[in-house]
């Protein structure tokens, strides 16, 4: 079964932590080594000279890749606690288990006997359904080396590229495929390690205890798929021996076309390979931490690479300053249509990204409420952030915990590029929870609007959210304005080559030997 590593050694947002330790400076090349080195080696390819430290860089990075597919490549089956009692948000939706715990202690209900088999699915089975159906991006080792480089892996510095692709992933999944989409195959991963017991009158239930409740309803609903899905193999077994991908169903085409989209080669548009040659704009590189406002914009700039060769009609908008200029959102989304008496107008989607840091060095307690709003929006599809030096991928919450996909499992390469490629290693099938008091402080909140109707209910129910009375005569977490920012004097974000606006490198500033994550930000 699928789980996710409890190790938390990743992202760091300060300036001090960027820069490896003085332990790590010997066991990574550093930039002007590796330029050199790389240089040397693509010029001078075949006059090997002495001592020529490109050999040196790939011995000392298969030492620290070998010791982080040791670190991330191990799992651990721990126990998450979930009420019984209190609803569980996962992007928009809501689930309750309290009258699935009472069904299951009712003998008449039919759970685990043949004679229910029809029954349509519980909210239990749904809840774990659609958690199951968001794309799971981790560590990945053994890909085609990344250029400029010599990793073979992002284990233990790309964590949150992986949780920005999950970000994105689930936008392109909700375009292409609408949000009440789930993976047909969900249940069917699902394994139950639960035994016997008697059920508990608790409130309270952990993760075995949970499944101990929907091990039998699992049980009946494999039962039924296998059947069905019996059937239909033989139907498809009397038309055609081996079935080609144009046979495929149209909904497992575009799962599996997202999901190729993300591989980990270099053509793939939004694989590692890609993100990475795009933050070098911003001054990062290969085996540099990432922060969540830099991941943001190296998502957009993917994107509208992509759109050269992929036909997305999706754009990208990354608020400035915690502001959404809706001018600007109209200008990327409106295009203009030629032809005709008249000029038409017609609508690109949007995913509108908005940096945000909720405190100074820890969460303010004041912003939790107005998160768990934001997550209640079907508009949202997840904020990217996570705890002090481990990103995360929040895409729900139950009472004062966080719901997270975890990108710190390292697994070997999957090639994309197959069209019956495996799917298990792509979905999580272990939900699993944080304290909102661990969250850090900074984050990139994502939404979604399909079409320029749904743009103008986002910018009022988060504005509704943004104004709640929890937060009356206190800073919003961002806001929307009309206009433009260029109105408002700030042009300068407004440029093609927004990268150079979140910069966290202030190596030039004399006398400064250690700064925070929150140089990244601007206080009010």
């Amino acid at each position: 079964m699928n789980s996710v590593s409890p190790s938390s050694v990743q992202y760091i947002q300060s300036q001090e932590d960027l820069r490896p330790s003085d332990s790590k400076r010997r066991l990574l090349p550093g930039p002007s080594e590796r330029e050199n080195s790389w240089n040397g080696h693509c010029n001078s390819a075949d006059k090997p000279q002495p001592n020529e430290p490109d050999e040196v860089d790939k011995i000392k990075a298969k030492l620290m890749t070998a010791w982080n597919n040791v670190k991330y490549g191990w799992v651990v089956k721990a126990r998450t606690n979930f009420s019984k009692t209190s609803p569980i948000f996962l992007l928009g939706r809501c689930y309750c288990f309290e009258s699935e715990a009472d069904s299951q202690s009712n003998p008449n209900t039919g759970y685990g006997t043949g004679d229910n088999q029809n029954a349509p699915p519980t909210t239990v089975e749904l809840f774990r359904k659609d958690f199951a159906s968001r794309i799971w991006l981790t560590y990945r080792r053994e890909f085609p080396q990344l250029e400029g480089s010599v990793w073979t892996t992002d284990c233990g510095w790309g964590c949150m590229l992986r949780s920005g692709q999950m970000l994105l992933a689930q936008g392109l999944l909700v375009h292409l495929l609408s949000r009440n989409w789930t993976w047909p195959d969900a249940l069917l991963s699902v394994e139950s390690e639960a035994e016997p017991r008697s059920p508990s009158k608790s409130n309270t239930a952990n993760l075995p205890t949970f499944s101990e409740v929907l091990s039998l309803q699992f049980d009946r609903s494999r039962s039924l798929r296998d059947s069905q899905r019996t059937t239909v193999t033989q139907t498809r077994a009397q038309r055609q021996d081996n079935v080609d991908q144009s046979n495929m169903d149209k909904e497992e085409m575009e799962h599996r076309k997202i999901i190729s989209w993300f591989g980990d080669h270099p053509k793939a548009p939004f694989g590692v390979h890609q993100l990475v040659e795009y933050g070098k704009s911003s001054g990062k590189k290969a085996g540099d931490w990432y922060g969540p406002s830099i991941v943001a914009h190296i998502i957009k700039r993917a994107v509208e690479k992509a759109e050269g060769t992929e036909p997305l009609n999706i754009t990208i908008y990354v608020a400035q300053d915690c502001t959404v200029y809706k001018g600007d959102v109209l200008n990327l989304c409106e295009i203009r249509l030629k032809g005709g008496k008249v000029p038409s107008l017609d609508w690109k989607s949007v995913v509108i990204l908005v940096p945000v840091r909720l405190g100074g060095e820890s969460l303010n307690p004041v912003y939790m409420q107005c998160v768990k709003e934001i997550l209640k929006l079907e508009c949202c599809i997840g904020i990217i952030g996570g705890k002090p030096k481990h990103s995360l991928y929040f895409i729900g919450f139950q009472d004062d915990f966080l719901l997270y996909l975890d990108p710190h499992y390292c697994q070997p390469v999957v090639d994309v590029t197959k069209h019956d490629f495996l799917l298990e290693s792509f979905h999580c099938i272990s939900p699993r929870k944080m304290s909102f008091s661990k969250m850090d402080p900074s984050c990139t909140v994502g939404f979604y609007a399909k079409t320029k109707e749904d743009f103008e209910n986002l910018c009022k129910m988060v504005t509704v959210v943004l104004g709640s009375s929890s937060l009356k005569e206190k800073y919003p977490i961002f806001t929307f304005a009309e206009g433009y920012a260029q109105d408002y004097s700030l042009d300068e974000h407004c440029t093609r080559k927004p990268d150079k606006t979140v910069l966290i490198s202030k190596s030039g500033r004399p006398g400064n030997s250690k700064q925070n994550s929150t140089d990244e930000f601007v206080f009010l």
